[in-house]
């Protein structure tokens, strides 16, 4: 059960390349993405069950950010995790949520860096997000068949490239805002060991 793009070459861009160095999504690719998920979305819950399957499948590293499903090796008990399948709805609901907004990218940017920065929050760093992108386009080309070209991939990926580029920037800008907080917050303070007589 393999895909050939499963984690290969698709991780996150670093956020000190510019934004001109990224792959544009042009007219062309917003077309192709709107048009494929009208398919995808009738299968939403499978094809988020399904992608984090293979993403614990494929890269079982990941596993360790998520804390319900730490521990669970049987990949048939994932399959049918209650928990799986709702974290797998709020994955695709951020995706559709993302494919409705193509035509307003800076709400798309908004949307992608706060999703970033709680991220960051729950302790999963940007080293997984390139995987989640890649393991989404493992699960969708089967739904759509004959539909499915490489001009089509080319278009996922620019997007997730996109999206996960932009998740980065919010993870490292809430990393960034939460250490000026501890810093502030121990010049706050006096050390009590610099205070006793």
């Amino acid at each position: 059960m393999g895909c050939a793009i499963s984690g290969l070459g698709f991780t996150p861009r670093q956020v000190s390349e510019t934004r001109a160095q990224e792959e544009r999504l042009t007219e062309e690719h917003i077309h192709m993405i709107k048009e494929s998920w009208k398919v995808i979305q009738e299968d939403i819950a499978k094809v988020g069950i399904i992608m984090f399957v293979r993403l614990f499948e494929t890269h079982p590293e990941c596993k360790d950010v998520f804390f319900l499903f730490r521990d669970v090796e049987d990949l048939e008990r994932l399959r049918t995790s209650k928990e799986l399948r709702a974290h797998g709805l709020r994955v695709m609901s951020f995706i559709e949520k993302s494919v409705a907004r193509l035509d307003q990218l800076e709400r798309l940017d908004m949307l992608a860096v706060e999703l970033g920065k709680s991220h960051y929050r729950y302790n999963a760093p940007p080293k997984y997000y390139g995987y989640v992108g890649a393991e989404f386009i493992c699960a969708v080309r089967p739904i759509l068949k004959d539909k499915w070209t490489p001009e089509l991939e080319k278009a996922w990926k620019t997007l997730f490239q996109y999206i996960t580029g932009l998740m980065q920037q919010g993870y490292l800008e809430e990393e960034g805002a939460r250490r000026n907080q501890v810093q502030v917050s121990t010049k706050e303070r006096p050390d009590k060991r610099n205070t006793a007589l």
